[in-house]
């Protein structure tokens, strides 16, 4: 039997508590305060239950609650989801632990931080959690935090690079648009090229090129709930294709 380790206190120590760590903390201490509809309540990821996250009770009244509390526009809490992509990526890592076991990890638009909790549960030497969203780098610090582990976040756009010293890249949901899709790939590519090891989880929103990628595993998801609206019901786990130079 799992246990979970209650999260208590600020994610991290540089502020005063902000909005998102107010609603973090609404929903997280023991015994639980009463839930609301803007909070973020402390929950098992349908898929991967072995990862609990600060998932939203509704998303769009979340978003828009903060962006009344910071009176300006904020990116969408995509961090206060467990998409299905990540979900099946984070599934497969736990159950070929091989793949990061003592390796350099890095996950790139982590999100809620799930598939990188998956890593280091998964026995990772070391863990990268990479997001530009500040609030993604809060919710992911609390994650960590609740569910136990150890994982460094990187708020730096890293797309130009080729993942430094990262000996595997994961990268969940990163072709929900052709935007960043044209970014992402290229990294990953780059990646690719030196050895890294690359994979990836996506539901399938039509950015992924089917003729650079190979699945490895395909998975069908739980019954989503009011949070998962508009999600697909399958995922695959992928890799890009190995090509063989011409003799």
């Amino acid at each position: 039997m799992s246990v979970v380790k209650t999260y208590s206190g600020a994610p991290y120590a540089a502020a005063t508590h902000n909005a998102l760590q107010r609603r973090l903390l609404r929903n997280a201490s023991f015994p639980p305060r009463k839930s609301q509809a803007d909070a973020l309540k402390l929950q098992a990821a349908p898929l991967v239950p072995e990862v609990h996250l600060f998932l939203a009770e509704d998303p769009m009244l979340l978003w828009a609650r903060l962006e009344a509390d910071a009176g300006r526009p904020l990116p969408a809490p995509f961090w206060a989801t467990a998409w299905t992509g990540g979900q099946a990526l984070a599934r497969y890592v736990l159950d070929n632990p091989g793949l990061v076991a003592g390796r350099r990890v890095l996950d790139v638009a982590s999100g809620s931080g799930l598939v990188a909790i998956a890593a280091a549960q998964a026995g990772a030497a070391d863990v990268t959690a990479n997001d530009i969203d500040g609030y993604a780098i809060a919710a992911i610090e609390a994650n960590v935090n609740a569910n136990g582990v150890t994982v460094a976040c990187d708020a730096h756009d890293l797309m130009d690079g080729d993942g430094g010293h990262a000996e595997v890249i994961l990268a969940g949901d990163c072709f929900y648009s052709a935007e960043l899709a044209t970014r992402v790939l290229p990294f990953l590519s780059r990646a690719a090229d030196r050895g890294v090891v690359v994979l990836l989880g996506d539901p399938g929103r039509g950015y992924t090129p089917s003729s650079e990628l190979e699945t490895l595993a395909t998975y069908r998801h739980p019954t989503m709930g009011e949070a998962e609206d508009g999600q697909h019901e399958v995922s695959c786990v992928l890799r890009p294709v190995v090509r063989i130079p011409a003799a």
